[in-house]
């Protein structure tokens, strides 16, 4: 068995600058480490228990099914904050048959990025008898 320590996701993007300002400053995710230079250079952004490197760069974008899941406190509010940052919001929090609140956001290369609030009652939060 693998004994994983830590992990992260690696983006490559078709414009890295493009790109890290949509992590950096639209979505406004903090700074964990930077490396290199340049327009190059990587950049990782904390993401609650995960991180997420910007680095390099492809001629394509990343492929369809790539789909980041990001929970936030309060989904209405992040999605008036995204809209007034200027972000491509695909579609609004709607609470789903599963209990969550989702709402989707696209980054400029088009990786779907899923905006979740986990309601107080939510068996993900609140399990009776716990």
């Amino acid at each position: 068995m693998v004994h994983v320590l830590s992990s992260r996701v690696l983006l490559r993007p078709t414009d890295p600058e493009r790109t890290r300002t949509f992590y950096g400053q639209t979505l406004g995710l903090a700074v964990q480490r930077e490396f290199g230079t340049g327009p190059e250079r990587g950049t990782v952004y904390f993401l609650g228990g995960g991180s997420l490197e910007v680095s390099g760069r492809s001629e394509h974008p990343p492929t369809p099914g790539l789909q980041l899941w990001l929970q936030v406190e309060d989904a209405a509010a992040a999605h008036r904050e995204l809209l007034d940052a200027g972000a491509e919001v695909l579609r609004g929090p709607v609470q789903e048959p599963w209990g969550l609140i989702e709402m989707w956001i696209a980054d400029p290369d088009g990786v779907r990025i899923c905006i979740v609030e986990v309601p107080h009652t939510h068996p993900m939060r609140y399990r009776p008898g716990i």
